[in-house]
């Protein structure tokens, strides 16, 4: 079988054509290399050509709704989420995850289908995430002879044979480990999940977890990072993100509400400098997301950069971006590893975004910030019992790349009618800058609880120093009400109302959704643009005759905030809110190419390769409006 061959080949191999291979061929992992910098240097496909891009190919997962039949629970819709996954490719071969968590290996230059493994990860129902079924990537590893392929599903580690798709025996217990098994305590598994790969670095397979933020009870599952053998699925470490009994920073959690609260989970893809051995885990929040009365403290270290030995767990450095946080400001996002040039002095940093909407630029060694990072004062809560934290965080180099906090100035006013009912929905509720808290009536939070940046993340070019990301300026209502019935909160938060105008209009001005480019070598802007499109705005009766300006999508318009592609033919390609696939010029933002994406939308972060052939692809994962008919589209130059 061919693809046995190909997989087979130490990556260090000739193409069976001769053609030696070169630096960019691979997308080896799910950021393109270890240190996410989600760049290619390729150049086939450049500012001077990418306008004659072509569909090349079309894979379909296949994959739709369960019958009620095939579902555990009576009257419970299965459905997959939207595919936002980004494929490796090594030799020729791709292997992706699809929605439905199965694992799938492609021939990368047809899209052919060699084999698939299916985990049946919905018989046990839906995931308890507001992506519903969703997954974004597998992790490879080899020692040279064999290659493994680590899926991550629900609460199970899975080894694959990489050539077949079949399990690996010797791995934990047929193949798999149970997560659920070493935790600190007890958990309901249904209320676990893993949408992101797991990290490989030498011998050893790192996982984090997702847990829903929705399900608030005493001991809801920990958010510990775990560690395996990559050859027999044996624990290694354990790295507790809450920490407990005597370990380092379990004195902000007061009260000893380290021993019962949890969450605080690494969901999002993390980062791995593979020359020290050092991953940068960009931790999430603890339970309850709006109301920390019960976890009294900073609450080390929930919305924390930590950097960790990968071998053993060690913690090295951390950073806390978030102190107590009561707003859901994930570190949504793989941390980007580049060395960069700051005054004469040549820094291996670590750059880190927050659903805030800062970016934050550390040594990676150190943990020292490039820039000063200020902690200013914040807003106080108006909550009873609630002791949000007194200051944050504020770097003060790049500069914000969304807005934060919200004023009049704020508000739409394409018309006057839309102006006053923004007016009075806008003074129905507690309002100020960022960092100001939940509250009873109602807190208008900015930025919302999509972000700022999203798990996407950001493209870095690495010859440049400059880095991409996508954002959107959405506000949240940030709103907490009294708990009745439940034991283990005073108060929960309330999700009901909205904050739009005129049946559907944004509260804000646009732009509604970004792409900035920033100079990690000075921490200054060079650009941004609106991006994305959202017709139900930009055809709303309401708006009807105006001459509007560019408004970029929202999260809203296509429910994900995918990230951008950097490479070295100077092209940024990116997903928005509508069927096409994007290419930027990197200097300027300007449009050079829109792909046109069959009625899907670019849900997945694109990715970038060159095979035998001498042809460079680009790959994007996208679902149609509901999240069904997901396809995998490719695009490549016309064979010459």
């Amino acid at each position: 079988m061919v693809l046995v061959a190909l997989v087979g080949c130490r990556p260090e191999a000739p193409y069976a054509t001769g053609q030696a291979r070169g630096a960019g061929d691979d997308w080896p992992t799910y950021g393109g290399d270890p240190g996410g910098l989600k760049y290619s240097p390729l150049t086939d496909v450049s500012r001077d050509n990418v306008a004659e891009l072509v569909a090349a190919w079309v894979w379909d997962t296949n994959e739709e709704a369960l019958p009620a039949s095939r579902t555990p629970n009576p009257g419970q819709v299965v459905a997959p989420g939207a595919f936002e996954v980004t494929p490796i490719v090594i030799n020729d071969t791709m292997w992706l995850s699809t929605p439905y968590s199965r694992v799938v290996a492609l021939d990368a230059e047809t899209g052919e289908e060699y084999w698939s493994y299916d985990p049946k990860a919905y018989e046990w129902g839906n995931l308890h995430r507001g992506c519903r079924f969703c997954h974004r990537g597998i992790v490879q590893w080899t020692d040279g002879e064999e290659r493994r392929i680590f899926l991550n599903s629900r609460w199970g580690l899975i080894a694959l044979d990489a050539a077949t798709g079949e399990r690996i025996a010797s791995f934990g217990t047929d193949g798999e480990v149970d997560l659920t098994a070493g935790l600190a305590w007890g958990a309901n598994r249904l209320h676990i999940s893993n949408t992101s790969p797991a990290v490989v670095y030498g011998d050893v397979v790192i996982v984090g977890s997702g847990v829903p933020d929705t399900r608030i009870y005493r001991n809801n599952p920990p958010g510990d990072v775990q560690a395996f053998d990559v050859r027999t699925g044996a624990l290694r470490w354990t790295f507790h993100t809450i920490p407990k009994d005597d370990e380092f920073g379990v004195e902000t959690w007061e009260d000893q509400s380290w021993s019962y609260t949890g969450s605080a989970n690494v969901w999002a893809p993390f980062s791995l400098d593979e020359e020290r051995g050092l991953i940068y885990l960009p931790v999430s929040t603890p339970n309850n997301d709006f109301y920390g009365a019960h976890r009294k403290g900073a609450n080390l270290f929930a919305e924390s950069l930590v950097c960790l030995d990968a071998l053993t767990g060690e913690r090295v450095w951390h950073f806390q971006t978030v102190h107590h946080g009561l707003w859901d400001y994930d570190l949504p996002a793989p941390p980007t590893l580049v060395t960069i040039d700051v005054n004469g002095r040549e820094i291996d940093a670590v750059v880190a975004v927050g659903k805030t909407g800062f970016v934050y630029v550390f040594d990676r060694v150190t943990g020292e910030p490039v820039w000063p990072i200020e902690e200013r004062a914040v807003p106080r809560s108006t909550v009873p019992g609630e002791a949000a934290s007194a200051t944050q965080p504020f770097p003060t180099k790049p500069a914000p790349f969304v807005r934060q906090g919200i004023t009049e100035d704020d508000l739409i006013d394409f018309t006057p009618a839309l102006r006053a009912e923004a007016l009075a929905l806008f003074r129905r509720h507690r309002t100020g800058p960022i960092f100001t808290p939940p509250s009873v009536e109602g807190t208008i939070m900015v930025p919302g609880l999509i972000g700022g940046a999203g798990w996407g993340g950001g493209a870095t070019d690495p010859e440049t120093g400059t880095f991409f990301v996508k954002a959107y300026n959405d506000p949240f209502l940030a709103r907490v009400q009294k708990a009745e019935d439940v034991a283990d909160a005073d108060y929960l938060p309330d999700f009901g109302g909205g904050l739009s105008v005129a049946g559907g209009l944004p509260l804000l001005k646009p732009p509604y959704g970004t792409v900035t480019a920033i100079d990690l070598n000075t921490g200054t802007q060079l650009w941004q643009r609106p991006f994305g499109d959202d017709a139900s705005i930009r055809e709303h009766p309401a708006l009807a005759g105006l001459d509007l300006p560019p408004m970029g999508g929202t999260p809203q318009s296509h429910g994900t905030t995918s990230g951008p592609l950097a490479t070295g033919g100077g092209l940024v390609f990116l997903a928005g809110g509508a069927p096409w696939l994007e290419a930027m010029d990197a200097t300027d933002g300007r449009t050079l190419w829109q792909g046109d994406l069959g009625g899907g939308l670019g849900r997945g972060n694109p990715m970038t390769y060159r095979t035998r052939s001498g042809r460079q692809f680009v790959v994007v994962a996208t679902s149609a409006p509901g999240q069904i008919d997901s396809k995998l589209q490719a695009f490549a130059l016309p064979p010459r």
